[in-house]
């Protein structure tokens, strides 16, 4: 029997929670009441706790502590789980458990032909993207009353009391909200037998830079030895945006960069933003998608797709990866930031095969940057975690009759392992590599928006995502970029209010040189393409 190795999800930050809520709602989706029903790859025991209902209803809760400003709209119970009132495209309150609760409603007396069709006609004529303001909006499950954790000192939104600079968010881990978030890990961790880690998803735009680095110290420090991934999150823009802010956002993000790495088993950027400085290029497209950037909705459903499979080896039932083996895997040698790609979705069309799909991308992998960091085209890369996850009932190898010639190579190979190895080092031929398939795809169901072209399917109830961690040379090149953009401002005089909040010259120019050093952990002395000119001069 497979030992569930506990962790505890901890998300910092307005944009983290929109990313969180519906990377939870994807594991809710895909959770089950039947106790006759064969387990599944993933072991949800892993993020959730079984508890019950005051009425005695079997029930799981996440393991998460949820910490936001306050101006968000929470809705509680007397017992403390979520309730959760959504504001409709059609200005009526409805709760999304009545949705998801039609067919046990129906079932007495319709076929379930019936209720499924009318659960997906009620799926498609929810459309929220005029509606969510606030990631409560579209969180469907229930949360444990010490999952909320809301700070007042600061406002969501409106010009006073922002939490806008690195340093405040630092200077708010201590007395009560400390004692209170002390509290809250304490309980989680009591409950866990046999603990390996935390992941941490935290905006790394604002002011909660700062309190993630701190939070992510404190883990260190009280939990050593169990493993600490960090996903730090960005919007692809803000709408009260100006040119002052784009120089905190610009300051946060790089501050956040080297403490959360320094404090983590490893820290990875997610983002659709084509880059981190004040003038990025465009988001990211993906060929199959059809989601507006500028909605934070859209932007977080995308990056939580992905985070399914990023996430998934240390949430199998079988053959799990731990947290601290997959860190080590890419985390050699001081490089403890790494990259995320996803091919989101994966394009594999029913009826056709792996082999199919691959060989139709001979160029380059079918992924795209989710870290703002491109890749390199010399096949140079440190080490690399791919994950293909939702292939279904779809053929993993070619299934040629007897005779004849394969197409390709991967036509010609025996497993699935065999054929997405190949293809991948066919573009890093010399790269470590560390492979997953699994056959159950992320379920998608209301309020996930409806965001697939119709090449896809209309009527999309869930699809195949193929992601990638990476260590490779190309972050020197980011990290680098991030630091001459950082650099070469003169803050004093840009920004002043970003020092006056309580950040110390001395430990901003020492983070700066930490960056420095942190980005020539990733310098490839073996040969390849030239280095920068921004980079010579960082050395």
């Amino acid at each position: 029997m497979s030992v569930c190795r506990e962790v505890i999800t901890l998300q910092l930050g307005h944009y983290s929670n929109y990313v969180g809520t519906h990377w939870w709602n994807l594991q809710d989706a895909s959770l089950s009441y039947d106790p006759e029903e064969k387990p599944g790859e993933i072991q949800s025991d892993v993020v959730f706790r079984e508890g019950q209902t005051q009425g005695g209803h079997v029930t799981y809760t996440p393991r998460l502590i949820a910490v936001d400003l306050k101006g968000n709209a929470f809705y509680f119970s007397a017992a403390g789980v979520f309730n959760l009132g959504v504001r409709t495209p059609f200005g009526v309150a409805r709760h999304w458990e009545e949705i998801l609760m039609v067919p046990f409603l129906c079932s007495g007396s319709l076929s379930m032909d019936t209720v499924n069709s009318r659960l997906q006609r009620v799926q498609h004529s929810y459309r929220l993207e005029g509606s969510v303001k606030v990631w409560s909006d579209f969180l469907r499950i229930h949360l444990h009353p010490r999952t909320i954790s809301i700070i007042h000192q600061y406002n969501h939104d409106g010009e006073a009391h922002r939490l806008e600079a690195f340093s405040q968010g630092e200077s708010l881990l201590q007395g009560a909200v400390l004692d209170e978030l002390e509290d809250k890990l304490h309980f989680f961790v009591e409950e866990c037998d046999y603990l390996q880690g935390f992941q941490v998803l935290c905006d790394m735009a604002d002011g909660f830079a700062g309190f993630g680095s701190k939070v992510t110290e404190m883990l260190q420090d009280s939990y050593s030895g169990r493993g600490i991934l960090t996903w730090g999150t960005a919007p692809v823009s803000y709408a009260d945006s100006t040119p002052v802010k784009d120089i905190y956002h610009l300051l946060n993000c790089t501050l956040a960069t080297v403490h959360m790495a320094n404090n983590s088993s490893f820290f990875c950027p997610l983002t659709l933003r084509g880059g981190l400085g004040r003038r990025p290029s465009s988001p990211v497209s993906f060929p199959h998608l059809s989601y507006d950037p500028s909605l934070w909705f859209h932007s977080s459903s995308v990056l939580a797709l992905a985070l399914d499979a990023l996430t998934v080896s240390y949430r199998l039932r079988d053959n799990s990866v731990p947290m601290w083996q997959l860190a080590d895997t890419l985390a050699v040698s001081g490089r403890k930031v790494v990259a995320a790609y996803g091919a989101v979705p994966f394009p594999m069309m029913h009826g056709s095969s792996l082999p199919d799909t691959l060989s139709s991308w001979t160029d380059a992998p079918p992924w795209k940057p989710l870290s703002a960091c491109s890749e390199m085209s010399d096949g140079r890369c440190y080490g690399q975690w791919a994950t293909l996850r939702g292939y279904g009932d779809q053929s993993l190898i070619s299934a040629l009759p007897p005779g004849t010639p394969p197409t390709t190579i991967l036509h010609s190979l025996p497993s699935g392992e065999d054929v997405l190895g190949s293809y991948i080092r066919s573009f890093y031929p010399t790269s470590p590599l560390a492979l997953q398939l699994l056959a159950t795809p992320s379920k998608l169901t209301p309020p996930y928006p409806q965001i697939f072209s119709p090449q896809v399917d209309a009527q999309v109830s869930s699809v195949p995502v193929l992601t990638s961690l990476q260590s490779n040379p190309a972050l020197q090149s980011w990290l680098s970029e991030l630091h001459r953009s950082t650099s070469t401002l003169d803050i004093r005089r840009v920004a002043p209010s970003f020092l006056s909040q309580g950040l110390e010259s001395s430990d901003y120019d020492e983070a700066l040189e930490q960056l420095r050093v942190l980005a020539r952990c990733y310098r490839d002395d073996s040969g390849g393409v030239m280095r920068s000119s921004s980079e010579e001069e960082d050395d």
